[in-house]
Order: structure tokens, then sequence, then C-alpha cells
């Protein structure tokens, strides 16, 4: 039974969120300030947690910047609705997706499972499957987990199937529509930057560990690219 942390300080809307997951086959465990939420976080093993942006004592942006020092755990935040600027901030800091409130508990339980989906391990690949490269990066596909030479570079389940879809069609544009229905399993919406920044998160690591800045281009108008060593900016109109 998947373990889930949910944290927000409206009470009456965790008793009622609580019950419904509770129903959906979920076990959940409560907090309602940011310091209960992180004393839990490192006591207990979540599958995921649902986090709301306003928290007593502790911001919701607080709360997650501490949980990425440590876990890899889903994160799924609840922001205000309207309010594009915590949606951006929450996915800078290593959210793995977003719901705007008030939510629609049915759309909450599908937004876990596409996550839990996403953070899975996958079940046992055949044989010469079980990992996919281009140049010194590699995936692995089973513990999906990423390394680029050596360095092991630490991304959200997001994060990695946004970098599978990339790598396995490097050299091809992927569009933002395709992108956002296959990695993050809903429609791509208006004013959602959610890819970009997931994207620009995977860059900034993936730099880190010592990959090119223009390993994964924009390509205006059309989407994003892993790009092939030998292709140039100037080919593809990247920016």
């Amino acid at each position: 039974m998947p373990k889930l942390l949910l944290i927000d300080d409206d009470r009456e809307l965790c008793q009622l969120l609580n019950e419904y997951l509770t129903a959906e086959g979920f076990e959940v465990d409560m907090a309602h300030d940011g310091d209960c939420a992180l004393e839990l976080a490192h006591r207990r093993t979540y599958s995921a947690i649902v986090l709301d942006v306003m928290l007593p004592k502790r911001s919701g942006f607080d709360v997650l910047k501490e949980l990425r020092q440590h876990y890899t755990t889903p994160v799924l935040m609840l922001t205000a609705k309207g309010d594009t600027i915590d949606r951006v901030v929450g996915l800078e800091i290593g959210a793995d997706d977003y719901l705007p409130k008030p939510c629609d508990p049915r759309e909450l339980v599908a937004r876990i499972r596409a996550v839990l989906r996403r953070a899975a391990p996958g079940g046992q690949p055949q044989a010469g499957t079980d990992s996919i490269q281009v140049e010194a990066l590699r995936l692995h596909l089973g513990s999906r987990s990423v390394h680029w030479d050596d360095a092991d570079i630490p991304l959200t389940g997001t994060e990695f199937s946004v970098l599978e879809l990339l790598v396995r069609r490097a050299g091809q544009v992927i569009s933002k529509d395709e992108l956002t229905e296959q990695a993050l399993n809903r429609k791509l919406t208006p004013y959602d930057r959610s890819i970009d920044v997931h994207v620009s998160n995977i860059r900034k690591k993936l730099t880190t560990a010592g990959a090119r800045r223009e390993l994964i281009i924009n390509v205006r108008g059309a989407g994003y690219m892993l790009t092939l060593h030998e292709e140039s900016d100037d080919e593809t109109g990247a920016e």
C-alpha cells in the first residue's frame, strides 16, 4: 500500500482528502506545519508527498528545499489557483508536479499515481535494454538512475522521464505538448511552464557533472532536442 504524507494547515481539508485517499488505497499521514512535516519525513519512508505552499513555521518551499537535500521522494505541490510564480518556484526547487487549490480529489489521485509511476523502478528489463547511452550520458532503466561518466546525477522521477524521452529520440525535436503528455501524463495547458523548468533543472545537473551546455537545446517554436555531438546550434536554430 503506497504511503503518503499530506501536508496542509487546513485541517478540515486534510481530513476530507485523507478519507478520499484512504478509500483509494493509500495509507496517509498528515502534518499541519513545516516542522512537523519534516519530522515525519525524516522518521518514515513515503511513496509520495503532497505539500501545500502556505504553511506555518516553515513554508512549503523551505520544506521542499530540505527534503531535496536528503530524498528523491516524489513531491506534488498544492499552489494557489492562478499563482504561476509559486508553481515555477516549486518546480525549480524540485517538485515533480503541482496542482492548483481548490483541487478535485479525483485529479489529485490521478496526479499522485502519475508521479508514483514515474518514480517507480522499471520491471526486469530485457537483455541488452538495461541502459541507454548518448556520449557519456547513461540512463539505467531498471533503477531509473543517471550517470555522466562516473558522476551520479540525482534526478527526480519526473526529470528522469523527461530525460529518457529526449535520450531515446536523440537528434530529434520533441514538442512541449508531447513531452508534457508522455512525461507528465497530462495535456499541456496555456502558460504551463512545467516542461521548461524540468528541462532547465536537468541541464543544470548535467552541466554541473561535466556535460556540455548545448547537450539539450530549445529549438524555437518547436520544442526540445538532445543533440548529438556533431550538431551545432546554427543548424538547428536553437536557443
